[in-house]
C-alpha cells in the first residue's frame, strides 16, 4: 500500500489559536486570532496576530488583499488597518511587476513553443535550411 503522509499528520496543541472577525459590512475584516493552550484558555505568553482583509475591484475581478497588522490591540488595529491595507496592495503591485518583466525577459526555447520542438523547413516559404523556419 502506498503511503500517503497522512499517518504523520500532528496537531500541534502548543501553537494553538483561537480565531475571531470584526467588520464594520463596508471596508473590510479584521481577523483576531488569539493565542490558546490545549485546553482553551488563552495563553498570556503569547501574543494575539491582528490580520486585515478586504477586496478590491480590478479588471479582472475582486481581488482579495491582506496584510498583518502591527498592532497590541483591536483599537490599535483598527486605525492601523488602512495603512496595512495600502502596504500590502503596493507589495502586491510590485510584485506582478516583477513578474510581468520578468516573463518579458525571459528567452523562449523551441521546447517551450509546443509541437517538441519540431522545425519544419521553409515553413514560410523560405528554402530548407534558410531563414523561414517554423517551429511546431
Amino acid at each position: 500500500m502506498q503511503k500517503t503522509g497522512l499517518d504523520d499528520i500532528q496537531f500541534d496543541a502548543s501553537s494553538l489559536y483561537r480565531e475571531d472577525q470584526y467588520t464594520d459590512m463596508k471596508v473590510g475584516t479584521i481577523r483576531v486570532l488569539t493565542p490558546v493552550d490545549a485546553e482553551g484558555k488563552t495563553d498570556p505568553n503569547r501574543s494575539a496576530i491582528y490580520v486585515g482583509q478586504t477586496e478590491i475591484m480590478s479588471n479582472m475581478g475582486m481581488l482579495p488583499i491582506s496584510g498583518k497588522i502591527d498592532a497590541a490591540n483591536l483599537s490599535e488595529a483598527i486605525q492601523k488597518f488602512p495603512e496595512t491595507i495600502k502596504k500590502a496592495l503596493e507589495e502586491m503591485v510590485e510584485r506582478m511587476q516583477q513578474m510581468q518583466r520578468e516573463q518579458a525577459s525571459r528567452i523562449v526555447t523551441p521546447d517551450e513553443l509546443g509541437g517538441g520542438g519540431k522545425v519544419i523547413p521553409g515553413a514560410f516559404g523560405g528554402q530548407p535550411g534558410g531563414s523561414g523556419n517554423l517551429i511546431l
